[in-house]
């Protein structure tokens, strides 16, 4: 009974030599290998039916060979019965009886024989059940995996997907755009500054002086206004 690896790889190799350069689906020649399988499993069954059959009546042909051997037996006592009893001639009953022990004789040989090659059938029948049991249990397993197997492909061909359109993103396009854009925010920022840095330039005179004075502290202008009345002959 090949596995289905085994038979994977004679696909596998039968292709090679056919020189075909063909990428065959692995799920796909999994699920052929277990059709196969489950073909070699009808036909193994049909084989046990058929061993069990010819168990069976080889059994029933030993049964009946043995009631016949009885019968034979039970006959000849019937004769040396009779002929004890006078009813029969002597030499007629033992000849009789003696026919009936050849026959009873000639029974149990072939039941004997018939017994003999029932037994073979049934040792053939119990190794055919093994595997027959063997082969549904792997064909339950290889099932299960090919369901895992067809599960995991279609995660890993997302997976593909996923990474290839993540590989083919133009990344240094994106950064760069990123980097212009962001220059280009700074330098209106700057521009901005600019602009309000010129806004207090070419003010007026009046506008000048109350900066000016604006500018010195409270103790500042208070000396200032000292030095003034000062100047100016007031008192302090």
């Amino acid at each position: 009974m090949a596995s289905i690896f085994q038979r994977m790889f004679k696909v596998a190799q039968s292709e090679a030599h056919s020189g075909m350069d063909k990428f065959e689906d692995p799920i796909k020649m999994s699920e052929q290998g277990i059709r196969d399988l489950k073909k070699n499993l009808q036909a193994s069954m049909v084989s046990l039916a058929q061993v069990k059959s010819l168990a069976i009546r080889l059994q029933k042909e030993t049964d009946d060979h043995k009631k016949r051997a009885a019968d034979y037996e039970r006959k000849a006592m019937l004769l040396l019965k009779r002929m004890q009893g006078g009813e029969m001639d002597g030499t007629e009953a033992e000849r009789l009886a003696t026919e009936a022990l050849s026959k009873k004789e000639e029974a149990f040989q072939s039941a004997t024989t018939a017994s003999s090659q029932q037994q073979a059938q049934q040792n053939m029948a119990d190794q055919l059940q093994t595997k027959v049991e063997e082969l549904k249990r792997q064909i339950g397993k290889y099932e299960n995996e090919v369901i895992t197997l067809r599960a995991r492909a279609r995660t890993a061909s997302s997976m593909r997907k996923i990474n290839q359109q993540l590989a083919g993103a133009d990344t240094t396009g994106t950064v760069a755009m990123l980097e212009k854009m962001k220059n280009k925010v700074q330098e209106e920022e700057s521009l901005a500054e600019a602009y309000g840095q010129l806004s207090d330039v070419g003010g007026t005179i009046d506008d000048d002086i109350d900066k000016a004075l604006a500018l010195p502290s409270t103790s500042a202008a208070s000396d200032s206004l000292a030095e003034l009345k000062k100047k100016m002959g007031m008192e302090a």
